[in-house]
């Protein structure tokens, strides 16, 4: 039977995008595509061809590499044929429980160039759960002087299918004392009472075994069965009574155990043991207690909204004497903003290129926020200042982006924090932080250290010496930074990574002195950058003849020529202070000389007459020794 529907359910299966209108609706792929197929169909059934539905050939399958970003791998993409394909089990009682409206929302993801494309697959509802009571079988105890009519509630039964496939009505196996009328609460679902058709006689018929089963409209109907016990009791006059068939109470989620719910209240006209009443909860399990003297009911445990929303208990009051009566406590769990948000960030680029345009999809991110309303509502945004962005994609779902041209050689990486907000009051807040990469390309060309360079050199240098170096640096990574270097234009040697310039072959006296350079560098990216610069060399015999002229201006100034310029003039210099002490010392030699004579010679007037006269021989003063300068 489970095949037969398999293959009913498979049959049934319908994408609600069909190819035919596929021009009309190009435009809305990138909001959502919606499929609508039953639940539990088998692993590897085909949901829709997705590839198809997205504008995809078969041919560029294996380089867009679909597939489907989703926390729980209910579906897959065929690599082949590029099907969507169910990958595990679609309880659709388990995954949404009572909702009238099961979808599953999820992303594709596809990559060369990466995007991201929303689906949804809704799930339709076959009966595949049977109603259920709780017990197998109930007791339940009636005074022989209850009157025709009177009612009592029975316990329901719970299907976990919706609309027509859940709970329908319920029926009792024949008996002419009692009938069943099927009531139904303001929510739509069924609840059963037992109606006492004939007065009772204990004494003629005390016990009655009764069968009551619940069935769903499924087609064929499933249907469950309990055993009602039913015990005739002695007379009792006056049963307890309620003050409210039914109450109604909205409880917080956050209230603490303990908390005191409500309190129900019945009253019994008799006297003595027959109007004391004590109270019992029933399908309450561990969640709700009940003092069985004042009928007060407090909660038990913690209270989850996202786990349950509401509560509906049977509460019994029974006098001294065995009569009960029966009322209903519905208690609505009330939400409160007690989740945080949840952040996912999936198909993260690990390296982003720098040459990367603004607007470049990075990630995709999705929050979720286990509360409703207002208090599951989810802001998302980025902390800090960095060049990426968040946008909306669709509900809960975001892209990170690119917001601005990046430059790796400023900032390699970046430590970027996502942050997601909820509208709760207080709000609540949560936050991840992820790394990306920066990737480096070619766009920095190599720089000379110099714009030009000034090089002397000593004729007769051997072939292949070293004569000068040139430096040129690259900030980009790996080959994109690796430099080489060449002379455009020049009959002198190469020196391909180190930079040095070498001659090709000895000078003559025929070859020019000067020569100007023009050193070209590039790296290794693809396409290569490359810069330039100018070399001037100049070729004399000596230091002195090496020295550029200063009234070149064609020439750049050279701090070693100019060094060595400085210290010839600095030595010659420091020649004339020599000579001019030796003068001073022979001065002063004289002076002090016994010979008035010679000295009275150099005083004006005192040789003027004719007389003869002998100079002292100053030979060894023209032997004294001198510098070369």
């Amino acid at each position: 039977m489970r095949e037969g529907a398999a293959e009913r359910r498979q049959g049934q299966r319908r994408p609600m995008l069909l190819p035919f209108l596929l021009p009309l609706f190009c435009p809305a792929l990138s909001e959502q595509i919606r499929y609508k197929i039953p639940e539990e169909m088998p692993t590897g059934s085909v949901v829709g061809n997705l590839a198809k539905d997205l504008g995809f050939s078969v041919q560029e399958l294996p380089t867009r590499k679909l597939h489907i970003s989703s926390e729980k791998p209910y579906f897959s993409v065929s690599s082949e044929s590029g099907e969507l394909l169910v990958s595990s089990r679609l309880d659709r009682e388990q995954i949404c429980g009572k909702k009238l409206v099961c979808a599953l929302e999820f992303e594709a993801v596809a990559e060369n160039p990466l995007n991201f494309y929303h689906l949804s697959v809704e799930l339709e509802d076959i009966n595949d759960h049977m109603p259920k009571f709780p017990h197998t079988s109930s007791e339940l105890q009636i005074s022989e002087s209850a009157q025709p009519g009177t009612r009592f509630i029975l316990e329901v039964a719970e299907d976990a299918d919706i609309a027509l496939n859940s709970l329908q009505n319920y029926k009792l196996s024949p008996s002419p004392g009692f009938s069943l009328v099927n009531k139904e609460k303001q929510d739509g679902r069924k609840y059963p009472e037992l109606v006492l058709e004939k007065t009772l006689d204990r004494e003629q018929q005390n016990y009655y075994r009764l069968v009551l089963t619940a069935l769903d409209g499924g087609d064929p109907p499933l249907s469950g069965t309990t055993e009602l016990r039913i015990q005739v009791t002695d007379a009792n006059d006056n049963p307890p009574v309620f003050n409210q068939e039914v109450y109604k109470v909205r409880l917080p989620e956050n209230v603490p155990p303990g908390t005191t719910v409500l309190r129900v209240t019945a009253t019994d006209k008799d006297e003595g043991v027959n109007s004391e009443i004590s109270y019992s909860l029933h399908r309450a399990g561990q969640v709700f207690g009940l003092n069985s003297k004042s009928g007060e009911i407090t909660t038990q445990r913690t209270l989850d909204f996202e786990e349950i929303k509401e509560y509906s208990i049977v509460v019994e009051a029974r006098d001294g004497g065995g009569l009960v009566a029966q009322c209903t406590v519905e208690i609505n769990i009330q939400d409160e903003n007690d989740n945080r948000p949840e952040i996912t960030v999936r198909s993260l680029l690990e390296t982003i290129p720098e040459n990367t345009p603004p607007g470049t999809l990075i990630a995709l991110i999705k929050i979720h926020d286990r509360d409703s309303g207002e208090n599951g509502e989810v802001n998302c945004r980025l902390d800090g200042e960095v060049p990426f962005k968040i946008i909306s994609s669709s509900k809960n779902s975001y892209k990170l982006v690119t917001d601005r041209t990046l430059d790796r050689e400023l900032t390699p990486e970046y430590n970027v924090t996502i942050m997601a907000t909820d509208r709760g009051k207080p709000p609540l807040s949560s936050s991840t932080k992820v790394t990306l990469h920066v990737g480096d390309v070619n766009d920095n060309a190599p720089l000379f250290h110099q714009a030009s360079y000034l090089v002397y050199i000593a004729e007769n240098n051997p072939p292949g010496a070293s004569i000068a170096q040139v430096s040129a640096s690259d900030p980009d990574l790996g080959s994109n930074g690796h430099v080489s270097y060449s002379i455009i234009a020049s009959d002198l040697d190469l020196g391909l990574r180190t930079g040095e310039v070498r001659t090709a072959r000895a000078l003559g006296e025929k070859d020019a002195a000067r020569h100007r350079l023009l050193v070209g560098v590039r790296d290794g990216g693809q396409p290569p950058l490359s810069a330039t610069a100018t070399l001037l060399l100049v070729f004399a015999d000596s230091l002195q003849e090496a020295l550029p002229d200063l009234s070149d201006r064609s020439l750049p100034p050279d701090p070693q020529a100019e060094l060595q310029f400085y210290l010839v003039v600095a030595l010659a210099l420091i020649s004339v202070l020599f000579l001019l002490a030796v003068i001073l010392a022979i001065a002063l030699r004289l002076r002090h000389s016994s010979s008035p004579s010679v000295w009275a010679c150099f005083q004006p007037g005192f040789c003027s007459e004719s007389k003869p006269v002998v100079f002292p021989n100053y030979s060894e003063v023209s032997r004294l020794p001198t510098r070369n300068l």
